[in-house]
């Protein structure tokens, strides 16, 4: 990046270039299931968020913003070829991609909203995420988890069971969470919580092809995916059934199922 802060990025296949964006506090490997798959008719590119996975983790503040991040994703498919992409984004991921459609829609061939919102999140009070921003900054990652999992507040019976059920998905958690950056998540969780209504401005700018992903037990994402959905026209809208905040790994065949529908709908381009 152009302040020096190296990404981990993966690329598989070829063909009409897919930018798959994580959240808050995930990692690239949230797709792994699906990149296999999704390769067999795109460039997938994945990559770690600053802060998070095998990405560089600064130790400045100043370091991160969602402005920040949309430079990141931006720079991500110029460094992979990507002149113009399909792009998912994944939660906070998804207020990424939403800035990146606002700001360089002319490289967005299509746009996948999975989990995520246009503006504050229905139902979360800014109140109590400032607390847990308080933690991470002031008392680091120990007790910001430690608050985390008291809270609970994306948890969902879907998530639930796939802990109980998977082998190896809690060890994959923990090891998730082991490279996520404290101060990365106090300085950005700060900043979504406090985030500007974009939704009408995103609604009057986008030209591409939406997709509305939202697991069904995913409250108050649900609430804004169809906030989004009746305000942008010719939008499509997925309830993901059996399925909460992370529905690629929660219902994996119908999110696959809804995802790649969508994709061989889309018109070729030609470039």
């Amino acid at each position: 990046m152009n302040d020096g802060v190296e990404l981990a990025v993966e690329v598989s296949g070829e063909g009409p270039g897919l930018l798959l964006v994580h959240g808050l506090g995930g990692w690239k490997v949230d797709f792994a299931d699906h990149v296999a798959a999704l390769a067999r008719d795109h460039t997938v590119v994945t990559f770690d968020h600053r802060g998070h996975g095998d990405s560089d983790k600064p130790t400045d503040p100043a370091a991160y913003s969602f402005d920040r991040l949309v430079d990141d994703t931006v720079a991500v498919a110029d460094a992979t070829g990507l002149d113009h992409f399909r792009l998912l984004g994944h939660s906070m991921g998804g207020m990424v991609a939403r800035r990146v459609a606002i700001r360089h829609g002319e490289r967005v061939d299509a746009l996948v909203m999975m989990d995520t919102s246009a503006g504050p999140v229905p139902g979360f009070d800014p109140a109590l995420m400032d607390i847990a921003v308080d933690v991470a900054l002031d008392q680091g990652k120990a007790a910001l988890k430690e608050l985390l999992d008291f809270g609970g507040a994306l948890d969902s019976p879907a998530y639930q069971k796939l802990l109980k059920q998977r082998a190896g998905f809690q060890e994959l958690e923990d090891r998730k969470w082991a490279g996520v950056s404290e101060i990365m998540w106090g300085t950005l969780a700060h900043e979504l919580a406090h985030q500007n209504d974009e939704l009408p401005l995103f609604a009057a700018s986008l030209r591409a092809p939406l997709l509305i992903l939202v697991g069904e037990q995913d409250t108050p994402f649900l609430a804004a995916s169809r906030l989004m959905a009746d305000a942008i026209p010719d939008a499509q809208l997925v309830v993901i059934p059996a399925a909460g905040h992370s529905p690629q790994t929660e219902n994996a065949a119908a999110w696959i199922a809804a995802l790649t529908g969508f994709l061989s709908s889309l018109p070729a381009i030609a470039r």
